[in-house]
């Protein structure tokens, strides 16, 4: 079983475009910088929302990417993009 972080959040209409372009870069530094990252997914929802999921090895290292928090330049870009937090949970995949 793996780790699944979710993680809901506003971005305004008009950081869409940069929020998608700071993506393909975030990943980047999360698969050199972060251990245990296994892969994200990123899904739009309604009204100005997204949900990322992220699947991490262990609970252990998704808590020490959380430490870590926007450490190189593509996370950073990705969470200065965002507006609002709205929802951050943790579960596990049973599939």
């Amino acid at each position: 079983m793996t780790t699944v972080e979710l993680t809901r959040f506003r971005v305004p209409a008009e950081k869409t475009e940069e929020l998608l372009a700071a993506r393909t870069d975030m990943l980047k530094d999360f698969a050199a910088d972060r251990a245990g990252f296994l892969g994200a997914r990123l899904v739009q929802l309604p009204d100005n929302e997204w949900l990322d999921i992220v699947d991490w090895a262990t609970p252990e290292d998704f808590a020490t990417s959380r430490e870590k928090g926007p450490n190189l330049p593509g996370i950073a870009r990705f969470f200065a993009a965002i507006d609002s937090l709205v929802v951050a949970e943790e579960g596990v995949s049973a599939g």
